[in-house]
């Protein structure tokens, strides 16, 4: 039995992360070229939230050269007129608005994490049952051996105890006798 956890059940969440990832990479890949900014891995990895090294790993380096691509042959879109220019005052809720997205994203992190870890637990519970209740029928068998082990030393004690007081009697009878027989024995000569 594996002490450390069920391997596959490890591997499939690894799995099953590494697709979020590679799929986020796409997604925000998809947006960025949508928006005009200018693609890079490292911007991608930025904007995705995963490792910089993902994107330029096979499958996702071909989307980000054909999106590099796409954007170098495609004229830049001209600035709305419409759009305020940068104050201080728009910086700071900015900055306040990405505080608090920083701070929600963190309490599902660690929501998230905890449930991992209930389900984890409650995997290796499962895995573990199986040996608790056959070490279990284990102890119970020998606890019953060990009863009637002791039921048959009680009885033999108390048969015994009654045979050394038998004997403690005759021993008695024993020396009373010969003492009259050794007065009887000086009394004659």
């Amino acid at each position: 039995m594996n002490r450390q956890g069920n391997p596959d059940v490890l591997a499939q969440a690894r799995r099953r992360d590494s697709l979020d990832k590679r799929q986020r990479v796409l997604t925000t890949l998809a947006v960025l070229e949508h928006d005009g900014e200018k693609i890079t891995p490292a911007a991608v990895a930025h904007a995705a939230r995963v490792s910089t090294w993902l994107p330029y790993t096979d499958g996702i380096r071909e989307h980000i050269q054909a999106a590099r691509h796409r954007q170098a042959s495609t004229p830049p879109l001209a600035p709305t007129q419409g759009t305020p220019p940068t104050t201080p005052a728009g910086l700071r809720a900015e900055l306040h608005l990405a505080h608090q997205e920083i701070k929600e994203l963190r309490q599902e992190r660690d929501r998230l994490r905890d449930a991992l870890r209930h389900q984890l637990g409650q995997q290796l519970d499962a895995l573990h049952a199986p040996d608790l209740t056959t070490r279990l029928e284990e102890l119970t068998h020998h606890n019953h051996q060990l009863a009637d082990q002791l039921q048959h030393a009680t009885e033999e004690n108390a048969v015994l105890r009654g045979h050394t007081v038998s004997l403690e009697e005759d021993l008695a009878a024993a020396r009373t006798g010969l003492r009259r027989m050794m007065r009887a024995e000086n009394t004659t000569r």
